[in-house]
């Protein structure tokens, strides 16, 4: 029975890491849950807990607060001697936070076999944190879980070898279709007097987007005349709440408290069309095929934009109430990529427990003879296809 560390540390984390652990575990893999502790409070952590049934993490390392340094140097030191103890054959990072990369190096340098979930997103923005975190753990990882061709293409491009990548799906998209039903039945709409397609949901959490008091301004003018046909609805990310009562709100914006997993998902399915600068919005509005405008000069998730309902609006406060309404008024057909279906949690537990061990696998720097591309429809070698799925890459 190997042993399979996974790892999460903040909410974008919870609703990948949960499909993972289940399928492995569905394969008699014993599964240790270690928790970093990036985010702590209940509106971001434990109700997400509750909502997607995760159990109580394994571990809990306690990492908090604090610069991209002293929270990325906190997991290291403490995620260390858990290795060392714990002896795992691989780890499992999702995603792109602190966490990840620190957990990550930790891994390269201790042995066991690393996977990155949501290998392969590049936003080629080299000023996001997250940008160099994404890159700096494929890198060393072993297992490269590839959401979508286009991410592939990228690590190909970056000169990984064919070996070390997968097209696994989207996993975030996993956790949607298994919720969905019981976010439906959730009373939130009731709760807030809302009608389906009477609104638009609105996030905002980026710091180039609420750290920057002018950045926000603008942003929040946009929103007042977009407000002005389509009321707005903004749950408040604790990263934004200070910088939005400092500056006041336009009218036509309705404040709520931050949702947890259900709510957030009914009210997305509700809406008549969602605002964000998220990524994670961005992967589930175009799995719901609900309109998105999102808020950034860029996307690491380009396939929601060529095969979504995911329009790029930037930052221009002009530009985006432009977008906004050509997109209120001839919104996009709803698309969904292949195998966003949600068994992409399968094909990883796949990957990983019929891949091979430390001891036998070429690790991210060995050098093996050249081979041409495998198709994406080419079994893991030596593996057969699990009945009912694509094969991986």
């Amino acid at each position: 029975m190997p042993r399979i560390i996974c790892v999460a540390g903040a909410r974008p984390n919870y609703m990948k890491i949960k499909p993972v652990m289940d399928a492995l575990e569905a394969r008699g893999a014993e599964v240790v849950l270690v928790h970093t502790g990036q985010h702590y409070d209940e509106s971001m952590n434990d109700v997400f807990f509750r909502d997607l049934g995760i159990r109580t993490p394994d571990r809990y390392l306690g990492a908090g607060s604090g610069s991209h340094a002293v929270q990325t140097g906190r997991v290291m030191e403490a995620f260390e001697p858990l290795l060392d103890e714990l002896v795992p054959d691989a780890v499992v990072v999702v995603g792109d936070i602190n966490s990840t990369l620190a957990c990550a190096l930790v891994t390269a340098k201790a042995g066991p076999l690393l996977a990155h979930v949501e290998a392969g997103l590049r936003s080629r923005d080299w000023s996001m944190p997250e940008e160099v975190n994404r890159v700096a753990t494929d890198r060393v990882s072993d297992y490269l879980l590839a959401p979508s061709p286009d991410a592939a293409a990228n690590l190909r491009s970056e000169g990984y070898r064919e070996d070390q990548i997968h097209v696994v799906g989207n996993v975030m998209i996993d956790t949607l279709f298994a919720n969905l039903d019981r976010a439906r039945r959730s009373d939130v709409l009731d709760r807030y007097g809302l009608t389906r397609g009477g609104y638009g949901l609105v996030t905002l959490h980026r710091p180039a987007n609420v750290d920057d008091p002018d950045a926000l301004r603008g942003l929040l003018k946009a929103l007042g005349e977009i407000a002005g046909r389509c009321p707005l609805l903004l749950p408040v990310h604790p990263r934004a709440a200070e910088r939005l009562s400092e500056i006041g709100v336009p009218g036509g914006i309705r404040l709520l408290p931050a949702a947890g997993y259900l709510d957030f998902i009914a009210l997305q399915d509700a809406a008549r069309v969602v605002l964000t600068d998220s990524g994670g919005i961005q992967e589930e509005t175009t799995a719901l095929g609900v309109p998105c405008v999102t808020l950034r000069e860029n996307t690491e998730r380009p396939i929601t934009v060529e095969q979504g309902t995911n329009v790029l609006a930037g930052t221009d406060p002009d530009r985006i109430t432009a977008t906004v309404h050509r997109v209120l008024d001839d919104p996009p057909a709803p698309r969904c990529p292949e195998l966003w279906d949600g068994r992409a949690s399968e094909r990883i537990a796949q990957v990983l427990l019929e891949g091979g061990s430390a001891a036998t696998r070429p690790r991210p720097t060995d050098l093996v003879a050249a081979t041409a591309p495998a198709s994406a429809t080419a079994p893991i070698a030596g593996t057969a296809p699990i009945a009912g799925i694509a094969p991986v890459v």
